[in-house]
């Protein structure tokens, strides 16, 4: 018997979860149930983050955390749950199966069957902003080696335990050449391990369209954070229904499972759709090696599917047999208990595996140099020669101004005048002669600059990693 933890959350989330148990009891789900309260009411208590610091002992006393749909009030800096459940238990990888159900469920692809592995705590989601002029804001885009190599391997282990053929990387690193160029790089490395299992990859922008279009040409796509994200909403929905889809959030320790739609606070009583909650549920079954009753669940609703038997969202008239509500729909499925669908494809998952990740190991750091840095400055001037000048009067000894950016665009030495310029300057100083950088010369640089008046937002230094420059050119450089 294996105690997880549940939330019922806001909105339908009680009544679909109250349903999904009464599912996994039937079928003989090997589970003991603690609940524990998130959400709305939890948050207007005056708590920001949602979550009581007795829920989260909970949570990580159990590793495995059921939770249906919440609703976070507006304003008020309240925090999204998701996001701090995923980023605090180490939930690193984001499993959103999308597959047709055609002809059951209206979809222009109907043959579809993708899953969308997503990096589920770093790139942009890091939410590390800064406002540093009157004009400009940043986000940094934090990607880490580890975070590639456990989302990319992860891909490759779900492909091998679900029989699929071929795993795609997605990427914008044609434009993001270290922190994107990072991911892809890490994805060819851990390929190159499974030659058994077709590898590809694609630019993210002609990726997505071929998703939206021709969706069958794809099976397992793994991809960053907020591509990710956008993504696999773009799949469920072409699939069939956003309301249909099941998430996984796997890591080390802890993994939490729940449908990726929200609480819909305003439906009627008893007419959600307790499916993407249920499909949660069974990759909660397969993850704690329980597969043969995530099987026996998975094919009932396969039935219940193709027998016309449909709550509000997917019924239709002259195709749906009969409309029901939450729990009768899940007494449909409790019915259909061991029985296979005909039309729709059966699910058959290798029994009671589970997939093992060894754990990530660091590897000796690589010779590192620090070889020049980026001085950001507002600026309110327009004329980037202008400020050349002035800049280069912090010069001294061999170091030297070797470009100015604004918004990542080179524009001195010979930029074009139609460029448009925010107060946000990038300048960079390197040596001369090309030997070293020194921390005693950047915090030098630094006071030239601010004893001349320059107000300094920021600095980024420039390295070498094993000889090979590790920092961004100016676009036009």
């Amino acid at each position: 018997m294996r105690k997880i933890t549940i939330a019922k959350g806001d909105g339908i989330g009680p009544e679909i979860m109250d349903a999904t148990l009464k599912i996994l009891k039937a079928a003989g789900a090997q589970i003991e149930t603690e609940e524990i309260e998130v959400g709305e009411k939890v948050y207007l208590s005056g708590n920001t983050a949602g979550i009581s610091k007795e829920s989260w002992e909970v949570i990580r006393r159990n590793k495995i955390f059921l939770k249906a749909p919440i609703t976070t009030p507006q304003g008020g800096g309240y925090k999204s749950l998701n996001v701090t459940t995923r980023k605090f238990l180490g939930l690193y990888a984001n499993i959103r199966p999308c597959m047709s159900l055609y002809p059951f469920v209206p979809t222009k692809h109907p043959v579809m069957d993708i899953v969308i592995i997503r990096e589920n705590e770093e790139d942009l989601y890091a939410g590390i902003e800064h406002q540093q002029t009157d004009e400009v804001v940043q986000c940094l885009k934090l990607i880490s080696r580890p975070g590639c190599e456990k989302i990319v391997r992860y891909a490759f282990e779900y492909a091998k335990q679900y029989g699929r053929k071929k795993v795609t990387c997605f990427t914008k690193d044609n434009i993001m050449k270290q922190t994107d160029g990072l991911f892809h790089k890490v994805f060819d490395e851990i390929a190159a391990e499974y030659p058994e299992i077709i590898n590809e990859h694609w630019i993210v922008d002609i990726g997505a369209a071929k998703l939206a279009d021709t969706p069958e040409m794809f099976d397992v796509i793994v991809m960053p954070n907020l591509y990710g994200d956008i993504l696999s909403d773009v799949a469920a929905q072409i699939a069939g229904s956003v309301g249909l889809a099941g998430s996984a959030n796997i890591g080390e320790e802890c993994a939490m499972f729940e449908a990726i739609h929200g609480s819909a606070p305003r439906m009627v009583k008893d007419s959600a759709n307790p499916s993407g909650l249920l499909e949660g549920a069974v990759m909660m079954l397969n993850h704690i090696g329980q597969t043969e009753v995530a099987e026996k669940i998975h094919n009932a609703w396969l039935k219940t599917i193709e027998s016309g038997i449909h709550t509000k969202d997917l019924y239709r008239e002259g195709s749906s047999i009969k409309r029901v509500g939450t729990a009768e729909f899940a007494e449909a499925v409790i019915a259909n208990l061991g029985q296979l669908p005909e039309t729709l494809k059966q699910v058959n998952y290798e029994k009671n595996r589970s997939i093992q990740l060894p754990k990530y190991q660091r590897a000796a750091p690589a010779q590192k140099t620090l070889v020049g840095v980026d001085l950001f400055l507002d600026y309110k001037g327009l004329n980037a020669n202008e400020l050349a000048d002035d800049v280069k009067k912090l010069e001294k000894n061999s170091i030297i101004l070797t470009m100015i950016t604004n918004r990542g665009i080179k524009v001195w030495p010979e930029g074009f005048e139609e460029t448009f310029c925010t107060d946000h300057w990038r300048c960079r100083f390197k040596t001369s002669n090309g030997s070293p950088f020194s921390n005693q010369a950047i915090l030098d640089l630094m006071q030239r600059a601010i004893d001349t008046g320059f107000e300094v937002i920021k600095t980024e230094n420039l390295y070498q990693f094993a000889g090979k420059d590790a920092y961004s050119l100016g676009q036009g450089q």
